[in-house]
């Protein structure tokens, strides 16, 4: 490449990533850094700002959690049906210390990561497939149509006749289930990339790679990063409506076989468990971003 062309390549991907970075992070501030305004806050006021959002997070459940106490405690709630919190943390110390609960959890976690990484391969290549060959989007858009509105769960009984009822139809309810979030929003955010800097890659006779590299991977990102934590929660809710129905094992069906023996202690533990995991990997997940992010010098804002 001639050195003209290498400067301009150079120009390219810094116009990108600053588009990148201003799709993220809010307009860029081109002024002085020696200008105030623009100067990070000292310690004690982001350390009472991480203490007031940390307070604000916390208020809802925190109200939550008391007033279910109190109900409980002045024996408006039926302990029957709606167990106290002390009740449910003793379910789930029990549960805990016996083993039981870290082996489904673990199952399960195990599953959706199986399922989850699948459609990964699956879906991200089919998008840019489609977006390199539009004539193939016009073939397969019927198909996908059709088998994104069905619900994943109307096909677990047809699935367990095909695969049988062990690992194989639990992790095709989870592809099936986080496929088009992901398919979906990797194929829009290659669809909508900047058009001027791709007419720009063109005439400088950038290769695919560059072009994908400076262009197409950090336009997209954002919208892939999107489909990614929606696949996620979507593979988690999916499976565990699956233990619910076939399943030997899971936390799905930790919360069957306690409904079969009365036991909404246990219920309440399993339910909270996978609100709490499902909480926890989507916020991994989003730091994963930003590593993903750093690594490729894409930007240097924080993905929240």
């Amino acid at each position: 490449m001639a050195p003209d062309s290498r400067q301009l390549c150079q120009k390219l991907e810094n116009d990108c990533d600053l588009r990148f970075q201003s799709k993220w992070a809010g307009p860029v501030d081109f002024r002085a850094k020696n200008d105030e305004r623009l100067q990070p806050p000292d310690e004690s006021g982001t350390w009472a700002c991480r203490f007031k959002n940390t307070a604000l997070v916390a208020l809802l459940p925190v109200a939550v959690l008391v007033t279910w106490w109190l109900l409980g405690h002045r024996g408006i709630l039926n302990p029957y049906l709606t167990p106290s919190p002390g009740e449910v943390l003793d379910a789930a110390l029990n549960a805990f210390a016996s083993g039981e609960l870290w082996l489904h959890s673990c199952v399960s976690l195990a599953r959706v990561f199986v399922g989850f990484t699948l459609t990964v391969f699956l879906a991200l290549p089919l998008a840019a497939l489609l977006y390199s060959v539009p004539v193939s989007e016009r073939v397969l858009r019927v198909p996908l149509e059709l088998l994104r509105i069905i619900p994943p769960l109307a096909l677990i009984p047809l699935l367990i006749l095909w695969l049988g009822i062990g690992e194989s139809s639990k992790l095709a309810v989870i592809v099936l289930a986080s496929f088009f979030p992901i398919f979906l929003n990797a194929l829009d955010g290659l669809k909508n990339s900047d058009r001027k800097l791709l007419e720009m890659a063109e005439t400088i006779d950038l290769t695919h790679w560059d072009t994908f590299r400076t262009v197409l991977l950090p336009s997209a990102l954002p919208a892939i990063i999107t489909g990614l934590r929606i696949g996620f929660g979507y593979s988690w809710r999916a499976l565990i409506g699956a233990e619910l129905i076939a399943a030997a094992s899971g936390l799905g069906y930790m919360i069957l076989d306690a409904e079969e023996l009365a036991r909404t202690d246990r219920m309440f533990v399993g339910i909270l468990i996978i609100g709490i995991l499902g909480y926890l990997f989507d916020v991994i997940l989003s730091r994963l971003a930003v590593w993903i992010g750093d690594r490729l010098h894409l930007t240097k804002e924080p993905w929240t």
